[in-house]
């Protein structure tokens, strides 16, 4: 595990290893405040020994929420409660980056806004998305700019914008979705270099400032396009997927790891910036060997995570890290009592 545990810096941000638990929502905020069960689930994440943990996506307007117990970050009476998670990661001599985020189309809003007209189905529940003005841009826009200020006043090493998943940023970038006939729509792009020319402005240069980018949005070939024209921008590309019901992928079935990875190498290849990867990533050995493979920074390591918080201690030591079992319906969130995986890997743990 030699590359996995090796150290790595982002401008000033120093990781003590290739490891990165990367944002996954667990509801347990109040009205958008932190809640003592978010500051111990991350807390208890540090402590298990990886480099760098990305805060869940933390919404930056109370109307782009994707969940009711989302955390926010678009007062500055969060602060506080945003600052304490800081502490107990920093503590961990960890490092720490939140996820800034609107939903979007996608958001639980009763009038939710996209950037052109899109119906977008969800268990069962159809929606039209209305059509953002240009002051609906600009507030926004402005909103995941004094987001990023009060992320740099709570004191995290840096921000993540969420550029992927079919959130908003994604709906921008995706020309399935954006169907604008103005500059937003001819240059998509344009809506996330103005939010980071904004942050740039409010927070000092060493303050780290990334995305979480779609590497097929709706193609590669659109992903590779926007990691070029973003990365004079940003630090740091945390390459996923793009927006889940449009993209069009087309990778070889001879191709060893997943399509995100693929993604994942194929913007390093083309930028000077680090490049995270992420998803199927399930062992030491094979984290190990994407870093080599592949030259991407960093792997995300994500289920490993929910199932085991020690997962990077574990791996270090060449103990059992457990594996999730990739249930059709998963079982973890709001049910982590159930997660086969976790009970498996805590009774198999228990009995040693």
């Amino acid at each position: 595990m030699k590359k996995l545990f090796s150290e790595f810096n982002i401008k000033n941000v120093k990781i003590k290893n290739r490891i990165c638990i990367p944002p996954m929502v667990v509801p347990f905020a109040h009205d958008g405040y932190v809640a003592p069960k978010n500051v111990e689930r991350y807390r208890k994440l540090a402590q298990g020994g990886a480099g760098l943990i990305i805060q869940e996506a933390t919404c930056v307007n109370s109307n782009g929420l994707l969940s009711p117990k989302q955390i926010g970050i678009w007062s500055d009476d969060q602060i506080e409660g945003l600052k304490s998670i800081v502490d107990a990661v920093h503590k961990e001599d960890c490092a720490i980056f939140v996820q800034i985020h609107h939903a979007g189309v996608t958001s639980i809003s009763e009038n939710p806004l996209c950037p052109s007209p899109y119906e977008y189905n969800n268990y069962g529940k159809s929606v039209v998305g209305r059509e953002m003005t240009i002051e609906n841009i600009k507030s926004i826009q402005n909103d995941f700019i004094e987001a990023a200020r009060r992320a740099y006043e709570a004191g995290y090493d840096g921000i993540e914008l969420h550029g992927c998943h079919g959130y908003l940023i994604s709906q921008f970038l995706n020309k399935k979705v954006n169907k604008r006939t103005d500059e937003y729509g001819q240059t998509p792009e344009k809506f996330v270099v103005e939010i980071l020319e904004g942050i740039r402005k409010v927070t000092p240069e060493e303050f780290v400032v990334g995305i979480r980018l779609g590497g097929f949005e709706p193609t590669i070939e659109d992903g590779l396009h926007y990691a070029k024209v973003l990365e004079k921008d940003a630090d740091f590309f945390d390459v996923s997927y793009g927006f889940f019901n449009e993209q069009e992928i087309h990778v070889s079935e001879e191709y060893k790891y997943s399509n995100a990875v693929y993604a994942a190498e194929k913007i390093k290849a083309e930028v000077s910036i680090p490049v995270f990867a992420v998803y199927g990533i399930n062992s030491p050995e094979l984290a190990e060997e994407i870093l080599n493979d592949t030259k991407v920074d960093l792997v995300d390591i994500a289920r490993g995570a929910l199932i085991n918080p020690n997962w990077a201690n574990d791996a270090k030591e060449g103990k059992d890290t457990g594996k999730c079992l990739s249930c059709p319906k998963c079982m973890w969130f709001g049910q982590s009592e159930v997660c086969a995986g976790k009970v498996i890997f805590e009774r198999n743990n228990t009995q040693k």
